[in-house]
């Protein structure tokens, strides 16, 4: 089947444009279309967590983000009057020690602007009616006003949301179970708010209230209606006036109830049909993880697809696809529908019980600092997939996310972190040496990196342990040499995605030719 385009992008939402620019910035030709006139005015996510902040960075946009968008720096729980404890986000690993709240729509005009730099462009007021697969390609039909157009091409993605109409079409199952009773969302200013604007507030009560910052001292109030007719503004005051006597809400737009999910889709590959975002998993508003895992399931796929469509892969390493980011959903969903649950609680005993819990998760050091990873999303590695080689760590080993705190200093005293050495549209290769390596030999295994690596390794860095011997190559800080447990050479191969695909401490070159095979093969 002759192709039109590479791959077809359904769905113009955070998920498809990040998977359409980055599939345009390694020249895989996309077309993206959505079945919506012009992009959404408003949209109930607000959150963009640290770890979609570092994908931002990687792709030079984080800035406009950061100046639209207001710090959420603490999340603080509260339940009977009394302050439960709060997550601090300074302490959990992440340069942007800070959520960004901002509405969903900026964060969409920002990824467009980017998608348009790159060439690509948003075919608006295109619905996806038929899609029939190939060998090797996938025919679908669009309708674009009333008129069919047909487009062939190689690969389809479906980022179009919890009725994605590609996962309908494809045969794809959401499994899990919907929850009976509605949420409810407006946006507001709350006169004389006494505490920090730079944080999110969480009252566990009857009926349970959210507070999420947002620019202009604004606030999106999520709350469980106390029934379907119940006035909103009256629901989420009887909750806040226990803390602030005389609370008033002003300006208040948007006001909207809706139901949420728990599911996940069975397979997120049919094909050549893939899915990503809500059209793969849909969960609790309340932890603010849609719409971010939807931005790292794009990230995951995007160097994945391109390696295939430029011949460099085999179709079939598009299943770590699904081995590396269907266990994320399932972990975000459970995690959603447990605090859920939480919330939902009426019964006093049970109340006290699940505060008294939550006062000894915030009062012990360890899980405290586990909620500040699991917030940010830096508990997410790939560890366990089948599609990382090596020698592995519990520190750093393949699948984990190189941290952003490892220090490195240039031979000409400037300095920078391990992470921004890693941001390349290909692979990136860092070779360390211990003080007892000896200079010449990573020269000559830096050298045969280079010529033996083909097109998949892009950037090969030569690192050096702290030491006082002179050398010409950038030295890493002590504490970074120690927190990867270096051998005397050690080569980590960084996946564009930040991810390890490889550790090796000896045998490097025979390391890296068995992880470039299985790249190739799509299997190990």
């Amino acid at each position: 089947m002759p192709s039109d385009v590479q791959v077809l992008v359904v769905g113009a939402g955070p998920t498809g444009l990040l998977l359409a620019a980055e599939l345009c910035r390694r020249g895989v030709a996309c077309r993206v279309v959505d079945a919506n006139p012009e992009p959404l005015h408003w949209d109930r996510a607000t959150v963009v967590h640290p770890r979609s902040l570092e994908i931002f960075e990687s792709l030079g946009i984080v800035e406009p983000l950061l100046a639209a968008g207001v710090k959420q720096r603490i999340a603080r729980l509260h339940s009977a009057g009394s302050v439960l404890g709060e997550i601090d986000l300074a302490i959990c690993g992440s340069r942007y020690g800070f959520n960004i709240g901002i509405s969903e729509e900026v964060t969409e005009t920002i990824l467009t602007e980017y998608l348009h730099r790159l060439g690509g462009a948003i075919h608006r007021s295109s619905r996806l009616v038929n899609l029939e697969q190939g060998d090797d390609g996938v025919l679908a039909t669009i309708d674009h006003e009333g008129n069919a157009e047909q487009v062939a091409a190689e690969w389809v993605v479906g980022c179009d949301g919890v009725r994605s109409v590609t996962r309908q079409l494809s045969g794809i199952e959401l499994v899990g179970h919907d929850r009976p009773d509605p949420w409810a969302v407006f946006d507001t200013t709350i006169v004389d708010w006494p505490h920090s604007h730079e944080a999110n507030y969480a009252y566990l009560d009857v009926p349970p209230v959210i507070l999420t910052a947002l620019p202009q001292q604004r606030w999106r109030v999520y709350l469980r209606p106390t029934s379907e007719e119940s006035d909103l503004i009256a629901d989420a005051s009887s909750t806040l006036s226990r803390y602030l006597p005389g609370i008033a809400f002003t300006d208040v737009t948007h006001p909207t109830r809706f139901h949420c999910h728990t599911k996940v889709a069975e397979r997120y590959r049919a094909g050549r049909i893939l899915i990503a975002g809500d059209a793969a998993h849909v969960c609790s508003p309340s932890q603010g993880h849609g719409m971010n895992s939807g931005l790292q399931d794009a990230f995951n796929l995007a160097w994945k697809l391109a390696l295939v469509c430029q011949g460099r892969a085999a179709p079939a390493l598009l299943d770590s696809y699904e081995a590396e980011r269907r266990p994320v959903a399932e972990m975000i969903t459970a995690s959603g529908y447990a605090f859920e649950q939480a919330q939902s609680i009426t019964d006093p005993e049970q109340r006290r019980a699940r505060d008294e819990e939550l006062c000894a998760i915030f009062a012990n050091p360890q899980t405290r600092h586990h909620e500040s990873i699991a917030e940010a999303e830096l508990d997410i590695d790939y560890s366990g997939s089948p599609f990382v080689l090596g020698n592995r760590r519990k520190t750093l080993g393949p699948g984990h996310r190189i941290p952003d705190t490892l220090a490195v200093r240039h031979a000409d005293g400037a300095a920078c972190l391990l992470h921004e050495l890693a941001h390349r549209c290909g692979h990136t290769a860092l070779l360390i040496g211990s003080a007892a390596s000896k200079a010449r030999q990573l020269a000559q295994l830096e050298s045969a990196i280079q010529s033996g690596s083909g097109a998949l390794v892009e950037t090969t860095f030569t690192l050096m342990a702290a030491t006082d011997e002179p050398h010409p190559h950038c030295r890493l800080s002590a504490a970074a040499a120690e927190q990867l447990g270096l051998s005397e050479i050690t080569l980590l191969i960084i996946r564009p995605d930040g991810h390890i695909g490889l550790r090796a401490d000896d045998d490097h070159l025979n390391a890296l030719t068995a992880y470039q095979t299985m790249l190739a093969a799509g299997r190990v």
